[in-house]
């Protein structure tokens, strides 16, 4: 039997009806024993734990560099590792200086970037 690739057996997944699915799943479950569905619960917070909020991706956003516009471009240029053009397209622009980065990561770069002058926000 020919080893099939992800991407071939995502393909083949695909053009199977729920009850084809639904018998892989079970086929899987018996030879296995595994339960897909015990994986797709969430575990409940543990006390003392941050909310699961809290450690959700975020995106610093910026959305005006201030008057201290030379000091933002190169903070820029520090934090995202684009260049000199690219920062300053950003910093005259606004837009998305990092993606789906850690909340923690996300509140640094936040803090570093309005103690430059510039105006920032989370999504």
């Amino acid at each position: 039997m020919a080893k099939l690739t992800k991407d071939e057996f995502i393909s083949a997944l695909k053009e199977m009806t729920i009850l084809e699915l639904k018998e892989l799943v079970d086929a899987m479950k018996e030879e296995f024993g595994v339960d897909p569905s015990a994986v797709a619960v969430a575990a409940p917070v543990a006390d003392g734990a941050a909310p699961a909020e809290d450690n959700a991706a975020k995106t610093v956003v910026l959305k005006e560099a201030g008057a201290t516009k030379m000091q933002v471009i190169k903070l820029l240029k520090e934090i995202t590792g684009l260049g000199l053009v690219e920062a300053k397209a950003l910093a005259d622009n606004g837009g998305n200086v990092k993606e789906n980065i850690p909340a923690k990561e996300a509140e640094e770069i936040k803090a570093q970037l309005e103690e430059a002058g510039a105006t920032v926000e989370l999504a």
